[in-house]
C-alpha cells in the first residue's frame, strides 16, 4: 500500500508534468552536468592547459623542460598537475577554487613580464613550498615512496641522503626545492649565508718566526 501510494504521488501529473518525469529529467541533467564538470576539471590538469598563458610558457615551462620530470631515461613524464594538484577529488576541488586567485592576477598582469615574474619568484616559490610542507609533499608521494626505494641501486651520495631523510621523517620538499624550476636568487643567497654561519671558524696560525742560528741568538742576548 505504501509503495502504491508513493508511486501515485511520483507519477501524479502537475499542471504539465508528473513528479516522476521531473525526477528523471533532473537525474539526467545532473549526470550530464556532473560529467561535464569533471571532464572540464580534468582538462585543466593537462600540460597544454597549464602552459596556455604566456606567463607560464615564457618562464616556468622552459625551466621545466630542462628538468628530469620532463625528460628522463625511463620516459615517464610528470606534468604540472602531477606536482601541483591533489589526486583526491575534494582536495583537488579546493585547489581549483584557490586557482581562481591566479586567474585574477593573470588579468591584473601581476607577472605578465619576465621582470615582474622574477620580482615575485621568491614569494610564489615560498607559497608553493609551504603548501607542500603542510601536506607532507603529498603530490610527490603519489610517485615516490620510501618503502619502494631500492637503496643499493641509488648513487652513493643519494643513498646516504635518502636514508637519513627516511630515518628523520623529512618531507620531500625539504631537500628537493628547485627540482623542476630555477631557485630564486634570494633563496640561494640565504642558503649561502646559512652555510657560512654553519662553517667552523678556522684558527689562524701565527706566522712562524724566521730561524736564527744559536750563535746569532747568543749575540742578540748579549
Amino acid at each position: 500500500m505504501v509503495m502504491r501510494g508513493l508511486w501515485k504521488v511520483l507519477w501524479k501529473p502537475t499542471s504539465r508534468f508528473s513528479f516522476g518525469a521531473i525526477l528523471i529529467a533532473g537525474s539526467v541533467a545532473g549526470v550530464i552536468f556532473w560529467g561535464g564538470f569533471n571532464t572540464f576539471m580534468e582538462y585543466t590538469n593537462t600540460l597544454e592547459f597549464c602552459v596556455s598563458c604566456h606567463e607560464m610558457e615564457q618562464k616556468v615551462y622552459k625551466e621545466y623542460k630542462k628538468s628530469v620530470h620532463y625528460t628522463n631515461p625511463s620516459g615517464v613524464r610528470a606534468v604540472c598537475s602531477d606536482c601541483h594538484v591533489p589526486k583526491e577529488w575534494f582536495p583537488k576541488l579546493i585547489r581549483k577554487i584557490q586557482a581562481s586567485n591566479e586567474l585574477l592576477h593573470m588579468a591584473l598582469g601581476t607577472i605578465d613580464t619576465p621582470e615582474k615574474f622574477e620580482a615575485n619568484r621568491y614569494r610564489l616559490a615560498k607559497n608553493v613550498w609551504a603548501s607542500m610542507e603542510r601536506t607532507d609533499s603529498r603530490e610527490c608521494r603519489n610517485c615516490h615512496d620510501y618503502s619502494a626505494m631500492h637503496w643499493d641501486k641509488q648513487r652513493k651520495r643519494a643513498k646516504e641522503k635518502m636514508q637519513v631523510a627516511y630515518e628523520e621523517k623529512k618531507t620531500c620538499i625539504a631537500c628537493h626545492k628547485g627540482i623542476a624550476h630555477t631557485l630564486p636568487a634570494e633563496y640561494l643567497a640565504q642558503e649561502e649565508d646559512d652555510d657560512d654561519d654553519d662553517r667552523p671558524v678556522k684558527k689562524v696560525k701565527a706566522a712562524a718566526k724566521p730561524a736564527v742560528s744559536m750563535d746569532k741568538f747568543l749575540e742578540e742576548e748579549d
